[in-house]
């Protein structure tokens, strides 16, 4: 690494984030990193049109979780929340298998109507952000629309219908990720990336192959992480050879991969220079740094605590105590 950047602990900070395990570590961090020091691009693939309305699941889960007003048992959606239109939508014979609690319902209309008067995706969440009184700059990863379609043995099925209405019931085949090689990366998000006081950039646990990989092919994304001189560090999402939530085991059962370690610094390979464990499975390339911590995040303190450890770990990298060869060699 070169000398600027040793110093770069009062930098930016970049954090790639899916939905609900990739908002944990981000709370954590805007304890940790003060003002707007803290970038977090999130996965847009997930969005959708439902009941003419403009749902960005994983934007609104890290807003409502960096807020405080998240639901805390089910870590998406609001704390307590009513679900009176949902019921009278039943009653009259419309669909009800996306659950839009009523204070939810707030921001798809007021999203919704902004993006038809002009505005993008990315001035109404820092908008939004701002109103509910949030430091750290959310962002979506592209203001380009990008759809996650999955192919099944039950057919080709848009990502929420598979996810949230067949409940990931279907084998999943092949995903891809329509538009992505188009979609340009949010302005301030690649700027972001190549300013020289970039800290380190942070891969949050969350789902490789559905919150993580369409952020990754957006445009330049890789190109971008490629390049810069701040350590990469991802997190990983598995827990004793398990995902703590979600279907991330089941997918890779079902693409013939391994449920370790090794398989997530793989996947990660052309971008990252260092993967934060929860415990060793003795098969990591020893071309990636590696730090094992608990990365179970139950309580606030834990998710501070992850959040410093992660830092500690890119700084660690910066420093040159442990040389990044993966991307650079």
């Amino acid at each position: 690494m070169t000398g600027s950047s040793r110093s770069r602990h009062g930098g930016n900070v970049v954090a790639l984030c899916g939905g609900i395990g990739g908002a944990k570590l981000a709370l954590g961090l805007s304890k940790v990193i003060a003002d707007e020091r803290l970038v977090v691009a999130v996965n847009t693939g997930d969005d959708f049109e439902h009941l003419g309305l403009h749902i960005s699941p994983d934007v609104d889960t890290v807003t409502y979780t960096l807020a405080g007003i998240a639901n805390p048992e089910t870590g998406w959606g609001r704390a307590d929340e009513t679900w009176n239109f949902m019921e009278s939508l039943g009653r009259i014979g419309g669909e009800t298998w996306f659950q839009l609690g009523d204070r939810d319902l707030a921001l798809h209309v007021e999203r919704t109507r902004r993006l038809r008067a002009g505005d993008s995706l990315s001035e109404i969440t820092a908008d939004m952000r701002a109103r509910l009184g949030i430091s750290a700059r959310i962002l979506p990863m592209s203001d380009d629309p990008v759809r996650t379609h999955v192919e099944t043995d039950a057919g080709p099925m848009p990502f929420q219908n598979y996810f949230v209405e067949r409940k990931c019931e279907p084998e999943l085949r092949s995903i891809r990720f329509v538009s992505a090689q188009s979609a340009r990366v949010q302005p301030d998000v690649a700027r972001a990336l190549g300013n020289s006081d970039l800290r380190c950039v942070i891969i949050c646990p969350s789902n490789p192959y559905l919150s993580v990989d369409p952020i990754l092919a957006v445009g330049a994304m890789r190109e971008l992480l490629r390049q810069t001189r701040a350590p990469v560090v991802a997190v990983s999402p598995l827990v004793d050879g398990q995902t703590v939530k979600g279907p991330m085991s089941k997918i890779m059962r079902e693409q013939d991969l391994e449920a370790r370690h090794a398989t997530i610094a793989r996947h990660y390979d052309d971008v990252i220079d260092g993967l934060m464990i929860d415990s060793s499975d003795d098969q990591i390339p020893n071309h990636i740094s590696t730090t094992v911590e608990d990365t179970m995040m139950h309580s606030l303190d834990d998710k501070v605590r992850l959040a410093r450890h992660v830092l500690a770990f890119a700084d660690e990298i910066s420093a040159g105590r442990e040389l990044p060869q993966a991307r650079r060699a």
